[in-house]
């Protein structure tokens, strides 16, 4: 067979136009060249005449269309954390990780988590989490779980994890979108109900659950929820990874047990550190001065109250009579006066006069920190450190909104000493392990002179050394940079209260340096002495013509006296501890002499005993108040 002529350049051009032109194919083949370039002109101005056609209103309002959050959301994926694939996984055992811990503190039940991660292909995992919780009743199920921004927190001046009533029904989303399976949940709300299994999907252009599966299955525990999502995802170990997060979060959350199985490797058991769960919280009233004009006009259109008096003190916190009465009198109206009669105008007035009026801070029995103890116990638990110490900042204001910082420090031990410092973060008892430099946290710690505590540090960095700082920061209302929740916003009084903490646990960590390098000089003093007395003890026998052995003794004691802090050590929180060997001691005595001087009473010790006691260095207690010259100068006389 005769093999068609290969096709030029010319000839590969003029296919690719025809494959958008609306002429007909065989005229163009055979068209000559000026015929070709006469139909393109033709279809040219044909495509110019319609684009140049006005476009009325009535074209424009027919293209418009209303736009669900659900597919806002499914189209910008990223602004909830599923950018990529190694965080897509991280962001969905978080969101139900947090959705069980709120569930079990909720209900003061010690939380029992389960995290199981299923590699399924090369880049296809499935994620099943399982709690304890009191479970969700089977009306509820498909909206927390087929509907974004659906929940009971967003409401609710109330420390908790969740806010938004977005995250896990996102992560199902995401889930259904990479690949084509609907998220499984299992729930049962006590022993003797049954256990109603749902897979649900999401239809994203009307924000709605769609149930594809729905019966009553038996299950092996009591009460509790158990989430299941396939996704296209990727694991790896290491810095912001699925382990990281599970690590931090058993730090933060000590009441809390977790058992997780990786991919690949054995299973890992995260114990439960305390038995004591976190103060049980209060939900507030929002307070005046964390409020705007236009959100006060929406609250005195929505009251229930018929005057603003009792619209204030209902519907605001820490509005006594007295602060009601005087924002009144400053807006022009009275307490009496009708709701329905306050316009723009004197809504106005009311609002300026609620900012200019000193109210008291918010009640902040809605917050539940974690405790300086609790952050000690943590920070003993997950890492290998020499000196740890935590402080607990007492509450602050920010908007309206109360808040608290914690902050927590581990030093020297097992940490990398040619590394720069670690900074871990928690808003609400959750890690925050993302835009580490866009959050108000990271700034404080980097802005703080660590230099004037014994680090090194450059400017505008971290702190070189083997450090680790814990910083938690707690509130009704975390203000994110992003619906992610991966950083916090740059508040000046959040920065202020950061900066504060950082500095008190600064001065302690100082104190330590400060002591272990005077211990070690002490330590390099008395190896010095030990490297001579045995030549010093053979010379003194040779001049006295007594025993080396009794000289070698008297030297060593005299050594060991003036090098003391060589033995002396310090306890967790930097404070010194010496402990003195004796006949007495085994391993249920032990001997502790503090620095502090000792209490005598007169009724216990008596004789001998006082003696021996002020031989060994007790010093009486001082005097609490001061002579005056005149006293000391009528004694003289």
């Amino acid at each position: 067979m005769n093999e068609p002529p290969p096709a030029t350049a010319h000839d590969e051009a003029a296919q690719l136009s025809l494959a958008f032109d609306n002429t007909d194919t065989s005229q163009a083949v055979t068209a000559s060249p000026k015929k070709k370039s006469s139909a393109r002109t033709n279809g040219t101005s044909k495509r110019s005449k319609r684009a140049s056609e006005p476009v009325t209103a009535e074209k424009m309002a027919s293209q418009q269309r209303e736009i669900s959050v659900s597919e806002f959301f499914a189209k910008n994926r990223h602004l909830l954390g599923f950018d990529n694939k190694r965080k897509s996984l991280l962001t969905t055992v978080k969101e139900a990780v947090d959705n069980s811990l709120d569930a079990c503190e909720e209900a003061r039940i010690l939380p029992d988590l389960f995290v199981g991660i299923e590699q399924l292909s090369e880049d296809r995992f499935r994620v099943t989490i399982r709690d304890n919780g009191p479970g969700i009743v089977k009306a509820q199920i498909p909206n927390i779980f087929g509907k974004l921004l659906y929940g009971s927190k967003f409401h609710r001046l109330k420390m908790c994890r969740g806010q938004q009533g977005i995250g896990i029904s996102a992560a199902g989303m995401y889930g259904l979108i990479t690949t084509g399976k609907p998220l499984s949940v299992i729930s049962r709300t006590s022993k003797r109900a049954k256990a109603h299994h749902y897979k649900l999907a999401i239809d994203t252009k009307k924000n709605r659950p769609d149930i594809v599966h729905d019966d009553a299955v038996e299950v092996d525990w009591d009460h509790g929820t158990e989430v299941e999502i396939e996704l296209v995802a990727s694991y790896n170990k290491g810095r912001q990874s699925v382990d990281e997060y599970l690590e931090q979060t058993a730090i933060v959350n000590p009441h809390a047990e977790i058992t997780y199985q990786p991919p690949a490797g054995e299973l890992v058991v995260f114990p439960r550190g305390s038995d004591q769960l976190p103060a049980e919280t209060r939900e507030i009233k929002p307070h005046p001065h964390g409020i705007e004009l236009g959100i006060l006009m929406k609250m005195l259109k929505e009251t229930g109250s018929q005057k603003v008096g009792a619209f204030l003190k209902d519907e605001f916190s820490r509005v006594s009579p007295t602060v009601c009465k005087t924002v009144c009198e400053k807006s022009g109206i009275t307490p009496a006066t009708w709701v329905k009669q306050v316009d723009s105008q004197t809504a106005e007035r009311l609002y300026q006069a609620l900012q200019e009026v000193r109210i008291m801070a918010p009640s902040t029995d809605c917050l539940a920190p974690v405790g300086a103890d609790q952050l000690l116990a943590g920070l003993l638990k997950g890492v290998k450190a020499e000196f740890y110490t935590a402080s607990t900042r007492s509450p602050a204001v920010y908007r309206g909104n109360p808040f608290q910082v914690e902050v927590g420090l581990a030093f020297g031990g097992a940490l990398a000493t040619d590394q720069l410092a670690r900074c871990i973060r928690f808003a609400n008892r959750v890690p925050l392990l993302y835009q580490q430099s866009h959050c108000a946290v990271f700034k404080s710690v980097a802005e703080t002179n660590w230099r004037q505590y014994g680090m090194q540090q450059s400017n505008g960095a971290l702190p070189s050394g083997p450090l680790i700082v814990t910083v938690h920061f707690a509130s009704v209302w975390v203000p994110f940079t992003s619906e992610s929740k991966e950083a916090i916003a740059d508040y000046d009084e959040i920065r202020k209260e950061i900066g504060l903490g950082l500095r008190e646990c600064g001065r302690k960590l100082n104190t330590f340096i400060r002591r272990r390098k005077r211990t070690e000089r002490e330590s390099q003093r008395r190896s010095v002495f030990l490297r001579y007395i045995p030549e010093v003890s053979k010379a003194l026998e040779a001049i006295t013509g007594r025993g080396s052995d009794g000289l070698r003794e008297q030297l060593m004691e005299i050594a060991t006296h003036r090098t003391e802090l060589a033995d002396r050590e310090l306890d967790d929180r930097g404070n010194i501890v010496r402990k003195r060997r004796d006949t007495l001691e085994d391993e249920h005595t032990v001997i502790v002499e503090r620095d502090t001087p000792l209490d005598v009473d007169d009724s216990l010790f008596e004789g001998d005993d006082v003696k021996r006691i002020s031989e060994k260095g007790a010093k009486a207690p001082r005097a609490k108040g001061k002579r005056s010259k005149k006293k000391r100068a009528s004694k003289k006389k």
